[in-house]
This record gives structure tokens, C-alpha cells and sequence, in this order.
């Protein structure tokens, strides 16, 4: 499809993550990394505030049914800026809370290069916290 979009992409609204224990991962995300209840609709959605951002928690239902770890979920990760960025405390909060660390140092991001940390949340969905960057935009500041 040629020619420019007709209007312009400003961030991330949300992400949605399918679960079979919605208790479960709600008290995870709100526990281990601090963000509270946005709303809960009585039908099985949970939101939760992250920043400007919303990360929906609802349960494997008809319209997905199956195994949310089971390959095809169409989540490869998702990314979420922390302030302040302590790397070792941050791996010591998630791994005290049961979570796998799988990998972190430093990667390109929306606001440039800077410090991360990856982990798998309880149902395997792979979350990277990243740190302040260095404002590096191939090329430009921002």
C-alpha cells in the first residue's frame, strides 16, 4: 500500500494478554511491578495502568481458545519503561516473585539505547523492563 497513512501513530494504548488464571497474573503484574487496577468490568477484563499505557488481562475464552503458552499467541515480548532503572534490584524483585530472568544489558528502543532486563511473566509472556536511553535515534536526538 503506497503513500502516507492518513494519520500518525502516538504510542502504545494497550496490549491484551489471554491467561488461564486471571487472579493469578493480575496479582503478579500489580504485586511484582506495582501497577494498579485501572478497572475490572465484571465480564473477566482486568485492566491495569502502566504510564500512559493499559495492559489488559482477560481469560482464554471461545474467541481464543487453548493453551496461552501454546506457540502462536502472537506475542513474541512487550516493553515497559521504568524509572528509576536499578538493574540488580530489579532482578531480585522478579525472581523473588517466581519469575524467570532470560536475559538483560542494553537495547534499542522508542526514546534510543539504553539499559533492559527481560523475564517471563507466570504464564511465559516475555516482559523487558527498560531503563532511561541515551535520546539516540539512528542518527537524530530527541
Amino acid at each position: 500500500m503506497a503513500g502516507k497513512a492518513p494519520f500518525s501513530i502516538m504510542n502504545i494504548d494497550h496490549i491484551v494478554l489471554r491467561t488461564g488464571d486471571v487472579k493469578r497474573l493480575v496479582a503478579f503484574y500489580c504485586g511484582v511491578l506495582g501497577l494498579p487496577i485501572e478497572r475490572e468490568t465484571g465480564k473477566g477484563l482486568t485492566q491495569l495502568r502502566a504510564g500512559a499505557s493499559l495492559i489488559d488481562i482477560v481469560p482464554v475464552d471461545d474467541r481464543a481458545a487453548g493453551d496461552p503458552k501454546a506457540p502462536g499467541r502472537n506475542l513474541e515480548h512487550f516493553c515497559l519503561r521504568a524509572e528509576p532503572f536499578d538493574a540488580d534490584a530489579i532482578r531480585a524483585r522478579v525472581e523473588a516473585a517466581g519469575a524467570k530472568v532470560v536475559k538483560s544489558g542494553s537495547g534499542y528502543g522508542a526514546e534510543g539505547r539504553g539499559p533492559n532486563i527481560y523475564f517471563l511473566d507466570p504464564d511465559g509472556n516475555e516482559v523487558e523492563l527498560k531503563g532511561p536511553s541515551d535520546g539516540k535515534l539512528y542518527g537524530r536526538d530527541i
